[in-house]
């Protein structure tokens, strides 16, 4: 059964009610993804686990012992049976034998894809030597934050020793790859009452014959470590003392706020870059230290930290005991510049005749002094990820600086993994980017069923999505839709009231501190009346204009002020609607109120234009699926006009219309995609009718 862990260990959550009756590969399943469970035993993506079980050949119905290990990029936490590479271990052994030399290694993964099981598509990763060669039934390679402090210290040698014993033993430093797979069997061979093994500025291996043994004694081997650190750095200062205080929450945020979108502007020029703000204690402490420049200087260790942090992170220029923001703003290009022309430095003095060519050289992670950490990738999960792979390097640094000295990677070995011509190949098959991919969007009136239509079609194509709702349960209810469909880290919500100056600008610093900033923004927050003039009351008209002509200002505003502190353009798009541009009887303040929408917009396109930031209007008519405004009073008043009932109305707009057609919100959505898109590039200042074709709206 689970067991209990004391403070600062990792639980044995274990359950042999589950387990019962399970395969070795499910009980391999089983065991990773209870490690994976845990970042304090191995981040995101990192390490791998492996079992070799006796399979029938599906050639020969021979028994032949088969390797099931985690495949490339996978993840052990959340990784399923189908993420894992199957091998003949006959055919690995006999890989020996092609073996040329430590010079030639990489060629050895070439080869991988012929010892395949069971014609299995999944690819082995670089990773698959080191379990092979361990003469054990199961293998865990992990990443714990403990152990790692462990392997990048100055004298990690010695510590391993003193910790361990001769339980665990201790391999220098050597990249990943077949020559560590023979250094790991040789080590076994040499060593058979050995339990595992620290990689010096890896990781660990641990092994046993049994699936809940490995677990278990995996678990011991990391708590160890941690009850280790625990009893040396209780007492003393955390990276030489707190030299800088940490801002209020609040105002924490309102300087990330400010900074990310002008970041994000300078490092987008390549690709649209998403990013991620964390204000943890881990972080807080870090960048408050003395010994924040020093350590961060030193880049991370383990090769999994480092490929997703690059080579050190940006330290921002800020002293949050004299907080100012527009200092630090006017002094930040200068600061993105430098980091680049160091970053070209560092490949200019490591590169090789067959380096692939410089990859983008602007910094994944800026540290604030006083605020938190950002982290910028190309998109949501990358940049959360990448902030979490420097929380687990934080953790690192402050155990092993605390019992004798951190080190990072050597710049060389560090260069040569990130540019490894195996790494590149693995990114040269990353798919295309989706048409939005990078991009942010906001969309009011986002609980409706023209604003959620519009919010899915900016997801499906790589978008991340603020929704904006003055209705707070339908907002949330909209929002666990579409995350439930598209992942947590893409969508988020903000009640907002659209006539609020203070509710929207706090709408804006919310997007900035979730995804870095904004590139497209949808106004769809809408209501709708019907009264003839002479019962229009001032209130109704007021209502009106105040949520249809200055809640789009408004929104607008924010939008133009976040879009030039970026400097890379964007895209707002007005749903209006067909009555700005044909008059209908009884609905006069309605009509005025989109008209002051549409004649709005052209007057922000002509603003916009120099900055790149294009303005349109899609026109909707008479769009009855899924929308609030044609329920209740707006309803029964415009059936109330045409003298019929709602399924008459519908079959009337549908009768009325050129095309005979009724109008979608994925109709409208698809509008709102394309004035979003790079397929309208060169449009702004236009307006489209989605309305299936009305002879009173055409524009000309």
């Amino acid at each position: 059964m689970p067991g209990n862990a004391g403070d600062g260990r990792i639980a044995d959550i274990w359950d042999d009610a589950t387990a019962s009756g399970m395969s070795e590969p499910e009980l391999l399943l089983y065991r990773s993804n209870l490690l994976g469970s845990d970042k304090r035993v191995t981040n995101y993506g990192g390490g791998n686990t492996s079992a070799k079980v006796t399979e029938t050949d599906p050639l020969t119905g021979a028994a032949v012992e088969v390797l099931w290990v985690k495949g490339s990029g996978g993840d052990i936490g959340s990784i399923t049976l189908d993420g894992f590479a199957t091998l003949y271990m006959s055919k690995l052994e006999a890989l020996k034998d092609l073996y040329r030399g430590v010079e030639f290694e990489d060629e050895m993964v070439g080869y991988l894809p012929h010892c395949t099981f069971n014609l299995n598509t999944r690819a082995a990763s670089i990773d698959t030597p080191l379990h092979a060669y361990v003469p054990h039934r199961h293998v865990d390679h992990v990443h714990p934050d403990a152990v790692i402090a462990i392997a990048a210290s100055e004298n990690s040698e010695a510590l391993t020793k003193e910790i361990y014993g001769d339980q665990i033993g201790w391999l220098p430093w050597k990249r990943p790859g077949y020559e560590l797979g023979l250094w790991l069997e040789a080590f076994c061979r040499r060593n058979p009452r050995a339990k595992g093994v620290v990689l010096e500025s890896h990781g660990l291996f641990t092994w046993a014959d049994d699936a809940r043994e490995c677990y278990e004694l995996t678990l011991r081997i990391v708590n160890r470590a941690i009850a280790w650190f625990e009893g040396r750095t209780a007492d003393g200062p955390a990276f030489g003392g707190e030299i800088r205080a940490a801002l209020p929450e609040g105002e924490r945020r309102r300087v990330a706020a400010a900074l990310m979108p002008a970041i994000r502007g300078m490092i987008s020029g390549g690709s649209h870059k998403v990013g991620h703000f964390d204000d943890g204690d881990a972080v807080l402490e870090f960048v408050g230290g003395r010994d924040m420049e020093r350590l961060a200087g030193l880049g991370t260790s383990c090769p999994d930290h480092f490929l997703r942090t690059k080579i050190r992170p940006l330290v921002v220029d800020f002293d949050p005991a004299d907080p100012d923001v527009d200092g630090t703003l006017d002094g930040l290009r200068g600061m993105v510049e430098a980091y680049r022309a160091d970053y070209s430095a560092y490949y200019e003095r490591c590169r090789h005749d067959d380096s692939p060519a410089m990859r983008d050289p602007n910094a994944v992670v800026y540290l604030v002094p006083g605020v938190g950490m950002i982290t910028f990738a190309k998109d949501k999960a990358t940049a959360r990820i990448s902030g979490e792979f420097y929380v687990n390097a934080i953790n690192v640094m402050r155990n092993s600086d605390a019992v004798g000295a951190y080190r990072g990677l050597p710049e060389q070995e560090a260069f040569d993994i990130e540019y490894w011509r195996l790494e590149e190949a693995k990114l040269q098959r990353m798919p295309a980017p989706k048409s939005l991919a990078g991009r942010v969007a906001i969309v009011t009136g986002g609980a409706g069923g023209i604003g959620s239509a519009t919010a899915e079609k900016y997801l499906s194509e790589g978008a991340c999505v603020v929704l904006a709702d003055i209705d707070a349960d339908a907002l949330a209810a909209a929002e666990a839709n579409l995350a439930a469909r598209y992942s947590g880290d893409v969508v988020r919500s903000v009640v907002m009231d659209v006539t609020s100056e203070a509710a929207v600008a706090e709408a804006y610093v919310a997007m900035a501190v979730e995804f870095g900033g904004v590139d497209i923004v949808v106004s769809n927050a809408g209501i709708a009346s019907s009264a003839k003039v002479e019962d229009t009351t001032l209130e109704l008209w007021d209502r009106n204009m105040s949520i249809l002509s200055t809640g789009y200002f408004l929104v607008s505003r924010e939008a133009f002020r976040m879009l030039k502190r970026q400097g890379i353009g964007g895209s707002i798009v007005f749903v209006a609607s067909k009555n700005g541009l044909a008059a209908s009887p009884g609905a006069s303040a309605y009509c005025t109120a989109k008209a002051s929408e549409i004649h709005l917009a052209r007057c922000l396109a002509l603003e916009g234009a120099p900055e790149g930031i294009r303005v349109n209007v899609v026109n909707p008519d008479a769009v009855l699926k899924g929308s609030k405004i044609w329920s209740g009073e707006w309803l029964d008043q415009r059936a109330s006009t045409y003298g019929t009932d709602k399924e008459g109305l519908e079959e009337m707009y549908r009768e009325r219309s050129l095309l005979k057609r009724s109008v979608l919100p994925e109709d409208i959505a698809a509008a709102c995609y394309f004035f979003a898109s790079d397929h309208s590039a060169k449009s702004t200042g236009n307006i489209v009718n989605v309305d299936a074709g009305n002879v009173q709206a055409f524009t000309r």
